[in-house]
């Protein structure tokens, strides 16, 4: 892989080889049809994932613990010609080994059946009763209804039709035929009174073309997909692979928040919206320069404004836009407008010519600002840089809105922005969709926490999450917060929140280029190798031993050979033969995957020498290989390979800040691969945004109330609030103390202006509890303290988890904080406990019931 694939994505793509896996074992052994699913909202990187799983299926993977099949063959289907370039490109991008075996199905294709380690790439217009691929198929006659599997003729000069082809690969015993449905949820028609769509018979078979062996669905709405494969008789549902959004959106792949614009009654609003969303563009455009200045970037993002009109729009209704957005935007380029119209053709709109471009060439076409599109933007293609879309075609169903928005979800620098919300969210302007569906979509999609969520807890903490906005006002730096105050939040500790699976020695290889390249320390690959080197070396020495026993294992093979007699006993005899080198070699694999490909090559050219010849090269080879298979030795280098990496983030932080956003975006993922929470310092916010109306389920509406001294506030120095009736009190009460300097909304989302502390949740399970509040008071000695205060339900079930938490970051940084108090309701009466006092802290450890703490002499009234 070109990529090194983000941590959900690994685990996503180990659970489908695992199904991959199991459906090749059942259908080679039993004939045993399958399928599955894998669900990832969209942005996530489900082409990447797929790119990992197919180069994995053909050339198997050794972190993965996957072997290859040879004769594994994919065809890789959608609806839509556009959509399947943009995929192939991307495969080819992302996996270095798939570059020659990807190949569209073109109209001529003749190939009696496919060939191994091919993707091939189909679509349903080549399906079409009319295409050549399909005319003359076996077994069909001219009195047969014209459609899917009864083409009439056969292809010209062709010996056989794509479903011959398929018919032969799939009898093939030496081949497996995998079938991945891209945009899974399209075409898939449920309702008994349908005709069976064209994939659903591609998936089923039909006549004398036999049924799919594996299917495997990729969406990020595959209720369709699943719906359908349950009505597929004789097939197995393998575990579908789900990715949590949350982590995606902890990535930075996708937007922050989503702002909405949908008028509440009805009328005639185009003019109006689309001039506003002129203005919305034009605003982005200007922060995207000024960011690209601030970061010292030659080049800005060119954010794209996405027109949707309506399947036939008429020539006036074309050309007033177009003079709307003229109007509004009077410098724009003519050639800066473009359409992605079915018809795929250049429009005439008055006097200007709109020029027709692919749909996956938008993102790479930076001189189109301006897109005029019907549906071609919810059919799986996606633009990055589209920051705005406004929309006149109405819409209910859930799924299109579901498509249409995840569009416009990605980040342009696949990246969040540091403390910019402006910069991490999108604008969609939609005044014929239905309201109360849009808003349910949009809230699935970010994960939203509402007030309502917060309640309830479940938005993971506290803070304003990933939310959903109505016309959202500006909030930037408020005026009235004294800079001290600024300055004491930038050094605000926060903590990483540790993964799953890490593997300490890969980080340190990668911490260690990134050092080298941004010239932080020097040598630092060789410095970290050298240093792990004399790792290996001292526990060589301490586990000879057992090093020995490891290298009796790699060079010899036992095994028991039964010999028996007809109407006689069974013998036994053990033998033991010696490992080839092919052996060897298995087995230093085996270690490359405990100890890492790059250390090992490393302690390999650091044994040999530079002289070193063949025999001294397999005989590193099988020092490595043993070394390899003693447990204790891999722990000991993981655990210096932890420490150092630890040692250089920490000895680097202070330069670090001077990097670009960009560099220090790889530090960022280098820090979150931690084993133990690690220490890192908060962003401090540039900008935000905040709605001002509360909506109710009814559709009414009413204003927000406002508190002032929020670090943000907007021009009148106050900020909208959200807050349960908790959160006013704490709020309203801390406000009220002497030498009060302001407060700070805690976000909710995985930001680096948001600060986190780290928990074991009841499974063991590392998570992230985000404080609601701090809040900036006065030392005695006029310097700025901090309190940290978290209301929160003692009535949930991650509330004890969560206190334990709080509780060891109260004690690791005491000397930040004033207070850290956790504050909740029991018996009518707000409850706070003091976690920078030692005696609640442990008795948080040993505790059994949150509830019992907050009614305990440890706790007092707020």
């Amino acid at each position: 892989m070109r990529y090194t694939l983000k941590d959900y994505q690994a685990e996503a793509v180990r659970d489908v080889l695992r199904n991959l896996d199991r459906a090749r074992d059942s259908y080679r052994r039993y004939g045993a049809l399958s399928q599955f699913s894998l669900t990832a909202t969209t942005g996530a990187g489900k082409t990447v994932m797929a790119a990992a799983v197919i180069e994995a299926l053909f050339y198997g993977n050794d972190e993965f613990d996957f072997a290859p099949d040879p004769g594994a063959v994919v065809l890789w289907f959608s609806d839509d010609p556009a959509l399947n370039e943009q995929s192939r490109a991307r495969i080819q991008a992302a996996a270095s080994e798939l570059d020659y075996r990807l190949q569209p199905v073109s109209a001529d294709f003749t190939d009696v059946h496919f060939r191994p380690r091919m993707v091939y790439f189909l679509n349903t217009q080549k399906l079409s009763k009319n295409s050549r691929l399909v005319r003359g198929a076996t077994g069909r006659t001219e009195s047969s209804a014209a459609g899917l599997f009864e083409p009439l003729s056969r292809p010209d000069n062709a010996q056989s039709s794509i479903y011959d082809t398929i018919t032969n690969t799939i009898a093939n015993e030496d081949l497996t035929l995998y079938l991945v449905l891209d945009e899974a949820h399209r075409g898939m028609g449920t309702r008994a009174s349908e005709r069976s769509t064209i994939v659903q018979r591609l998936i089923n078979g039909q006549n004398a073309v036999p049924p799919m062996p594996v299917v495997f669905g990729i969406s990020a709405t595959v209720e369709r997909f699943e719906a359908a494969m349950k009505d597929a008789k004789g097939r197995d549902a393998l575990p579908s692979v789900q990715v949590d959004s949350a982590l995606v959106q902890a990535s930075g792949l996708l937007k922050d928040d989503i702002a909405l614009s949908i008028p509440a009654e009805d009328g005639a609003f185009e003019t109006v919206l689309l001039t506003k969303a002129v203005e919305k563009i034009k605003a982005s455009q200007a922060a995207w320069e000024d960011y690209a200045h601030e970061q010292g970037e030659a080049e800005a993002v060119r954010p794209l404004l996405v027109v949707q009109v309506g399947d036939k729009p008429s020539q006036e209704t074309l050309t007033r836009t177009l003079d709307t957005i003229y109007e509004a935007w009077p410098e724009l380029p003519y050639d800066a407008v473009a359409n992605v119209f079915g018809e795929h053709t250049d429009l005439t709109i008055g006097q200007q010519i709109v020029p027709y471009i692919e749909p996956q060439r938008v993102q790479d076409a930076t001189h189109v600002r301006v897109l005029l599109a019907k549906s071609a933007i919810s059919t799986g293609w996606d633009c990055p840089r589209a920051e705005v879309l406004v929309s006149f075609r109405p819409a209910k169903d859930r799924t299109h809105i579901t498509q249409l928005l995840g569009r416009m979800m990605r980040t342009p620098l696949a990246r969040r922005i540091p403390g910019n919300e402006l910069l991490n969210s999108v604008d969609c302007l939609l005044p014929l969709f239905d309201r109360k569906t849009a808003t349910g979509v949009a809230e699935l999609l970010m994960k939203g926490a509402t007030s309502k969520d917060a309640d309830e807890g479940e938005d993971g903490g506290g803070g304003l999450g990933r939310r959903v906005l109505f016309d959202p006002i500006p909030l930037h730096p408020n005026p009235a917060i004294a800079q001290a105050v600024w300055e004491r939040f930038s050094a605000i500790p926060s903590v990483t929140i540790p993964k799953k699976n890490v593997k300490p020695i890969r980080r340190l290889t990668a911490l260690a280029t990134a050092l080298s390249k941004d010239h932080l320390i020097d040598e630092a690959v060789e410095q970290a190798h050298k240093h792990l080197h004399a790792v290996l070396d001292g526990r060589a020495v301490q586990y000879k031993e057992k090093i020995a026993k490891a290298r009796e294992d790699v060079l010899t093979m036992e095994g028991e050979e039964v010999r028996g007699r007809v109407g006689g006993g069974l013998s036994y005899r053990a033998f033991s033969v010696s490992a080839d080198p092919r052996a060897i070699e298995d087995y230093y694999r085996t270690s490359t995957r405990v100890l890492s490909p790059a250390l090992c090559a490393s302690y390999v050219d650091y044994l040999v020498g530079p002289d070193g010849d063949e025999d001294e090269l397999l005989e590193a080879h099988i020092a490595l290989a043993s070394l390899g298979r003693v447990p204790e030795i891999a722990q000991a280098v993981e655990a210096e390979a932890d420490a150092l990496a630890r040692d250089w983030l920490t000895q680097t932080r202070v330069a670090r800040k001077g990097l670009t956003d960009e560099r220090q975006a790889e530090y960022d993922g280098l820090e979150s691969m931690s084993t133990i929470p690690e220490p890192i310092s908060l962003t401090t916010p540039k900008n935000g945004q905040a709605d001002t109306k509360v909506r109710h389920p009814d559709g009414t509406e009413e204003d927000l109330p406002t508190r002032e001294m929020h670090l943000l506030a907007s021009a009148d120095g106050t900020v909208p609030i959200t807050l349960n009736e908790w959160e006013r009190k704490v709020l309203d009460s801390e406000s009220a103390q002497p030498g009060f300097q302001g407060w700070y909304r805690n976000p909710d989302r995985a930001a680096k202006e948001s600060l986190a502390v780290a928990y074991k949740d009841e499974m063991g399970d590392w998570k992230a509890l985000r404080p609601d509040f701090l809040f900036f008071g006065t030392n005695h000695d006029g310097s700025v303290a901090v309190d940290l205060v978290d209301p929160h339900g003692h009535h949930l079930s991650d509330a004890l988890p969560k206190l334990r938490g709080l509780a060891d970051f109260a004690e690791r940084f005491a000397n930040d904080f004033r207070r850290v108090e956790s504050v909740a309701e029991t018996g009518g009466v707000l409850r706070v406990l003091d976690l920078t006092k030692p005696r609640v802290r442990e008795t948080i450890r040993d505790a059994q019931s949150a509830k019992a703490l907050y009614e305990s002499e440890l706790a007092s009234d707020y």
